[in-house]
């Protein structure tokens, strides 16, 4: 018999896609919620929510996961409250409307994931590490933002495009160059995933 949490996600998965709604790669998911199982991480922060897809995928892996995830855009926000009760989570989701470089949460996390405004990075990751617990992980999404990354930036056309290719690529080198966090990047992975370690 086919789970019918399958078709729940497909669904989701369906009206993101039809919304024009980003949500994870298949490939970027799949590594996020091996990495849960494989260290056995059971609470988490997330930084954007959109419409609680990743949160639902995370929260999923192991009945034991908590995610508390912080997402500002009111519309989205509701879309994933809506989404959370449909997989019936929500005494292990906890959903906050705020924007996150305004919130303060307390206690410490295992992951802390990153999937929100791009160019905010910098300032999330430094806002919350002091959420993470001695032995978590910091893992941000979009490291490869479509392979523009790598790109030359003569040949991205729009200059608002441009300008945020910049500070995702200020960003891996503030990575590369923490002297607290060892930063391994998985370009290859969805859309480049980074994972941080305290040293």
């Amino acid at each position: 018999m086919v789970n019918p949490l399958y078709s729940k996600v497909r669904e989701l998965k369906k009206y993101a896609i039809d919304e024009h709604i980003p949500i994870m790669a298949d490939q970027g998911i799949d590594f996020l919620t091996t990495y849960i199982l494989k260290h056995q991480v059971t609470n988490i922060l997330e930084i954007g929510t959109a419409i609680g897809y990743s949160a639902i995928m995370m929260a999923l892996v192991n009945p034991k996961v908590k995610v508390t995830t912080i997402e500002r855009d009111q519309i989205r926000y509701m879309e994933a409250v809506k989404n959370v009760k449909k997989f019936g989570l929500e005494d292990r989701i906890t959903l906050i409307f705020q924007d996150a470089l305004e919130v303060n949460i307390e206690g410490t996390f295992d992951l802390i994931f990153i999937d929100a405004a791009k160019g905010q990075n910098i300032k999330f990751f430094e806002r919350f590490e002091k959420n993470l617990a001695v032995d978590g992980s910091i893992i941000t999404d979009n490291m490869g933002f479509h392979g523009l990354v790598a790109k030359d930036e003569n040949e991205i056309a729009s200059k608002n495009l441009r300008s945020l290719v910049r500070k995702i690529k200020d960003y891996i080198t503030y990575l590369r160059e923490n002297q607290n966090y060892m930063t391994t990047f998985y370009f290859e992975v969805g859309d480049g995933l980074a994972v941080s370690k305290r040293k």
